[in-house]
C-alpha cells in the first residue's frame, strides 16, 4: 500500500508540476508599440522629453569589418580572459577561467561571447542615437576607437575615444570586476557650438538559434525584468513576430531593470541606469539570423555647447552563481536578477532548498554528500507524517478480513458494499485519504531536487565518488556494455538501452522497499504481480535522470525501508501486546 501510494503520488506531483508549466507558460506582457529597427530606439510619443526621440532608421547598420591584430584590448581579469574589440567598441571575445566544456580537464574553456564574424556570433554593444530630425555623425558598428591601454584587467580600466569631427568626442570608459560584470560609463564632450540631445542604447546580439534541450524544464532565450516584471521570450516569439518595417517581437517602457539573452547556466545582460526611464526591446533580424535584446533611454541625454554629458550602466557575461547573483542584485540594486535563474514557478520552494543543499556542500566539500545529508533531514522532518501514514496502512490491512467479509456478504449490491465498508473504516478511525497525504506534501521536495540539479551551475560538473563526474547528468555507464567493457554505446541505437549502474542500484532499493511494504499489508497475488513491475519500469525511467536525484533517491529507498522494518516492527509489538495471552 505504502510503495502503490508513494508512486501514485510522484506521478501525480509530476504530472501537475510539469504539466502546469506545459499548458500554463507565463505570457508575455502586452506590447507596447515602439518604432524600432535594429536598435531599441526611444517611443516616437510619450512624453516632452521624448518628443524628437530617434525614429527608426530606414536602413541596417552597416555590417561589421574584420578585425586587425591592433584594434583589439585584450581582457585579463580573475574570472574571465579575452579581447574588446575597437572596431565598433563591442564587447565580442570573452571565456570563462573556471568553467570548461566537459569534465575533461583539458576540454576548453566555456566561451561566452564571440565574433560577429564567426558561426556562433554572441556579442555586447552600445552607443547612442540621435533624434529622428537630427544629422549627427555617430559611432557606429565600422567605427575605430582609439584606446589608452593595451589591456584591461580588475584593477586598471580602459578608455576609448573618438571624435565625429563635428565638435563631438565620444568616450568610453571600461572596467571588469574580479567576476563577470563589466562597468560602462559613455560620455561626449560637445564643442560644436551648439546643444544636441543623444539617447544612449545598450544591447545584447546573438546571430544564430542555438538548440535549447531544457523544453519546460528551464527558459533559455530572451529574458528582462522591468518595472519589476518578468519577461521571457523564445527564438521561436522573436522569429514569429518580428517582422518588417520595425522588427520588434516585444517592448515594454520603464524605468530601469535588466535584460538579455539567457542559456541553460550562461547570462548576457546589460543593466541600465536603475533611474532611467526606457524601452526594452526584443528584436529579430531576419536577413542576419540575429536575436537582439536590449535598453535605449526614452529621456535623452542633453549636451549643451562646451558641457560633457556622462550615463552608466553594466554589462553581466559570464556564469549564473546563485549567490554571486543575489550579491549584484544588492550591490548594484538591480531588481530580481535572481530571476537570471529559473527557479520555475515553485521558487519559493526550490531557492530555500538549493541554500541549504549549497550550505550543506559547504560544509562537505562534496555536492553528493550534501544529497545524502539532505535526504536524512527530509527523513526525519517527515517523520511524523510517516508514521502517521504508516499507522493507516498498517490499520487498513489489518481491516482486510471484515473488509472482505462485507464484499462477499454484498457482492451483488456495490452501493451497500460501499456503504458498508465505508462505516467500518470510520468506526475504525481509518482514513484513506490521510495516508496519500503525507506523500502529496513531500512530492514537493523531489521536484526541488530535480530542478536544482537542472538549473543550477553548482550542481553542474560537481562530482561525487567513483565513476560520478557530474551529479547534473544521468549516470555515464552502461550494463548493456558490460560498463565500458565493450567499447559501443547501445543508447545510440537505442535510447532505452542507456542503463547505468546507479538506476540499477535504485530498482533494487524500490523492489526491496517494495517487499517490505508488501509483509505489512495482504496483497493479492494480482496485485503482487502488477507491483512487481513497477521497480523495472522505473529503473528504465531514472536511467536518464540526472544522477544526482537517482543517488538521492537510492539513499532515500534504503531509509525508507529501515523506517518501515522499525515502524512496522512496533505496531507488530503492540499487538500482541493487546491480544491477552492464553492461560
Amino acid at each position: 500500500m505504502d510503495t502503490r501510494r508513494l508512486i501514485l503520488a510522484t506521478l501525480l506531483s509530476a504530472v501537475v508540476l510539469i504539466g502546469f508549466d506545459y499548458f500554463f507558460p507565463q505570457a508575455p506582457k502586452a506590447p507596447v508599440p515602439t518604432s524600432t529597427q535594429q536598435t531599441v530606439s526611444a517611443p516616437a510619443s510619450g512624453d516632452a522629453a521624448s518628443a524628437n526621440a530617434p525614429a527608426a532608421p530606414s536602413v541596417a547598420e552597416p555590417a561589421a569589418q574584420p578585425d586587425g591584430p591592433d584594434t583589439r584590448v585584450v581582457i585579463d581579469a580573475p574570472a574571465v580572459q579575452g579581447s574588446l574589440s575597437l572596431r565598433g567598441a563591442k564587447l565580442d571575445d570573452l571565456v570563462l577561467k573556471a568553467y570548461r566544456e566537459t569534465t575533461d580537464a583539458n576540454s576548453p574553456d566555456v566561451r561566452v561571447l564571440s565574433h560577429a564574424t564567426q558561426a556562433k556570433p554572441d556579442y555586447v554593444d552600445f552607443g547612442w542615437r540621435a533624434a529622428s530630425d537630427a544629422t549627427v555623425h555617430l559611432p557606429d558598428a565600422n567605427t575605430l576607437w582609439k584606446a589608452d591601454n593595451t589591456h584591461l584587467d580588475a584593477t586598471h580600466p580602459v578608455n576609448l575615444t573618438w571624435d565625429n569631427g563635428q565638435g563631438l568626442t565620444f568616450e568610453i570608459a571600461m572596467a571588469v570586476d574580479k567576476n563577470f560584470m563589466f562597468t560602462v560609463t559613455q560620455r561626449v564632450h560637445n564643442t560644436s557650438g551648439q546643444a544636441v540631445a543623444l539617447y544612449p542604447f545598450y544591447r545584447v546580439n546573438r546571430g544564430y538559434t542555438p538548440e535549447t534541450n531544457g523544453g519546460m524544464l528551464v527558459h533559455e532565450g530572451p529574458i528582462s525584468v522591468i518595472d519589476g516584471r518578468l519577461n521571457e521570450g523564445s527564438y521561436k516569439s522573436l522569429r514569429k513576430d518580428g517582422v518588417p518595417p520595425d522588427n520588434v517581437s516585444w517592448s515594454h517602457q520603464g524605468t530601469g531593470g535588466w535584460a538579455g539573452i539567457t542559456d541553460k547556466y550562461w547570462l548576457m545582460a546589460v543593466v541600465p541606469d536603475q533611474s532611467a526611464q526606457v524601452v526594452g526591446a526584443y528584436t529579430y533580424l531576419p536577413q542576419k539570423n540575429m536575436y537582439q535584446v536590449g535598453f535605449t533611454s526614452t529621456a535623452p541625454i542633453q549636451v549643451a555647447a562646451g558641457q560633457t554629458a556622462s550615463t552608466e550602466a553594466h554589462v553581466f557575461a559570464g556564469a549564473k552563481e546563485v549567490r554571486l547573483l543575489d550579491q549584484y542584485e544588492h550591490d548594484l540594486h538591480i531588481p530580481m536578477f535572481w530571476k537570471a535563474v529559473d527557479f520555475g514557478w515553485l521558487s519559493f520552494l526550490t531557492r530555500p532548498v538549493f541554500f541549504v543543499l549549497d550550505w550543506l556542500y559547504s560544509m562537505m566539500g562534496n555536492f553528493g554528500l550534501a544529497l545524502l545529508t539532505f535526504t536524512v533531514i527530509v527523513k526525519l522532518a517527515f517523520l511524523p507524517l510517516t508514521i502517521k501514514q504508516m499507522r493507516m496502512t498498517w490499520k487498513t490491512s489489518r481491516l482486510k478480513p471484515k473488509v472482505d467479509q462485507i464484499r462477499a456478504r454484498y457482492k451483488d449490491d456495490p452501493m451497500a458494499m460501499q456503504q458498508h465498508i465505508m462505516g467500518l473504516y470510520r468506526e475504525e478511525n481509518v482514513n484513506l485519504f490521510g495516508g496519500f497525504l503525507p506523500l502529496f506534501i513531500q512530492a514537493p521536495v523531489f521536484w526541488c531536487l530535480y530542478k536544482d540539479l537542472y538549473v543550477t551551475i553548482e550542481m553542474r560538473h560537481a562530482p561525487f565518488f567513483g565513476w560520478i563526474k557530474d551529479l547534473s547528468a544521468p549516470d555515464p555507464t552502461n550494463i548493456f556494455n558490460l560498463f565500458g567493457l565493450i567499447p559501443f554505446n547501445p543508447a545510440h541505437v537505442l535510447p532505452l538501452l542507456a542503463l547505468g549502474a546507479w538506476p540499477i542500484l535504485y530498482g533494487a532499493t524500490m523492489f526491496l522497499m517494495q517487499k517490505i511494504s508488501a509483509s505489512s499489508t495482504n496483497m493479492d497475488p494480482a496485485q503482487q504481480k502488477v507491483m512487481a513491475f513497477i521497480p523495472l519500469l522505473f529503473t528504465f525511467f531514472m536511467a536518464h535522470q540526472p544522477v544526482g536525484l537517482v543517488i538521492y533517491y537510492c539513499w532515500s529507498n534504503l531509509l525508507t525501508a529501515l523506517q518501515q522494518v522499525l515502524i512496522l516492527g512496533r505496531f507488530k509489538a503492540a499487538d500482541k501486546k493487546s491480544v491477552p495471552s492464553k492461560s
